[in-house]
């Protein structure tokens, strides 16, 4: 026998071994090596998936639910900056979004279900997909036949934000479609002294951003959720010369992913029509990433009704929901109903690094909550840390 506490301390040194290799998107070989070394350790069947991703299916054959449950592996081109004993080992590359957690704690919960894998009701579809922050990995997890064996699919995010022991979990939009964007605004350069026998691009640049601006707030209703910002502006080399062409670039969010596109078509007559009466032209390249992310309302009522037996009858919030940050579990949803799920990691009186920060580091507490809520979902509710639970191996 083994209990919560004991899987709950073995995710732990998981989690803490896979933050300090973090690996970037379609990169987790050794990532992928310590997954599958779990699942064959704990006896589970399991195949490749979408390169360094992995599906395993426990309870195959029972006649319920057919549920997925997904992690995500990949971490960010971040300097690490925590100062932890178990800091990333890799100048530049650091899990500073908690997809170690992730990984962690779905190897806990599996760990869990297989002891109890008589008892399920039906088929628990395990996904460790790799690439979700540059690549799109749940979409080559879907295209890749992930989904296949699956009527409902479940996830859940780390959230500094909220604190701990709450949930964000709604019905509806969760998260923005996001996209990327450059603009390249082309005029003809010369002298600074003589800007008359010139076309400034960097003129032209900067009225074209002040422009955008109105996109968002007078071209698209009051009640839409949206945002365009430009994040990058590359123009000239030295002081005394007015460039030939200046570079933007920026992301364009919505929670609807028309709406996104609709904004990306806007922005792009905006700019071209700032920059021709300036006397300059402009390329626009626009490319859309992830769909909005959108509970489906039957599973996110499901999933609300199990955070509230793990965690409280108060847990669950909208609050500061929808987010304007994106997810491909997008694509998981677009696939099959579900639900994606913000757990509260905010510690009490600690400061908030927020995910993406070079400070940043998962909350090992959420792993014993993240195994009882997808147990719960599951079919075969987990009892509390401390409590006794057949071995898996």
């Amino acid at each position: 026998m083994t209990s919560l506490s004991a899987i709950t301390a073995h995710a732990i040194g998981l989690r803490r071994d896979i933050h300090r290799h973090p690996e970037l998107s379609f990169q987790e070989n050794r990532t992928a090596g310590v997954v599958r070394g779990e699942l064959n350790r704990l006896g589970i069947p399991w195949r490749a998936c979408a390169q360094t991703g992995t599906v395993a299916v426990l309870g195959r054959g029972k006649p319920g639910k057919r549920i997925a449950l997904r992690a995500d592996l990949d971490a960010l081109p971040i300097t690490e900056r925590t100062g932890l004993p178990y800091a990333s080992a890799h100048e530049g590359c650091m899990h500073a979004c908690g997809h170690d957690g992730h990984t962690a704690s779905l190897l806990a919960a599996t760990a869990y279900l297989t002891s109890r894998e008589a008892d399920l009701p039906g088929p628990v579809t395990l996904l460790f997909q790799p690439a979700e922050e540059q690549g799109g990995g749940a979409d080559h997890m879907v295209r890749a036949g992930a989904l296949d064996e699956v009527d409902e699919v479940y996830g859940y995010h780390n959230w500094p934000p909220l604190p701990f022991g709450s949930a964000g979990c709604q019905a509806g939009p969760l998260m923005a479609a996001n996209a990327m964007f450059d603009v390249v605004i082309t005029g003809r350069g010369g002298h600074a002294s003589a800007p008359h026998q010139c076309v400034d691009p960097l003129v032209a640049a900067a009225n074209a951003v002040l422009l955008a601006q109105q996109v968002v707030s007078r071209q698209i209703a009051p009640i839409a959720a949206g945002v365009i910002s430009f994040t990058g502006i590359n123009g000239g080399t030295t002081y005394n010369v007015i460039p030939d062409t200046v570079r933007l670039m920026g992301t364009i969010r919505a929670m609807q992913t028309e709406l996104r596109d609709e904004l990306a078509a806007r922005l792009e007559a905006t700019i071209r029509a700032a920059v021709a009466a300036a006397g300059c032209t402009a390329t626009f390249d626009y490319r859309p990433m992830y769909p909005a992310t959108v509970n489906d309302p039957r599973c996110a009522a499901i999933a609300a009704a199990a955070v509230e037996r793990v965690l409280g009858t108060s847990a669950v919030t909208t609050s500061g929901l929808p987010l304007m940050a994106s997810e491909d579990f997008s694509y998981y949803l677009q696939a099959r109903p579900g639900c994606y799920i913000l757990l509260g990691a905010g510690r009490p009186g600690a400061v908030i690094e927020p995910c993406h920060s070079p400070r940043f580091d998962y909350n090992d507490e959420l792993i014993p909550i993240v195994v009882r809520l997808w147990a719960d979902l599951a079919g075969v509710p987990c009892p509390v840390s401390g409590a006794a639970v057949t071995s898996p191996g």
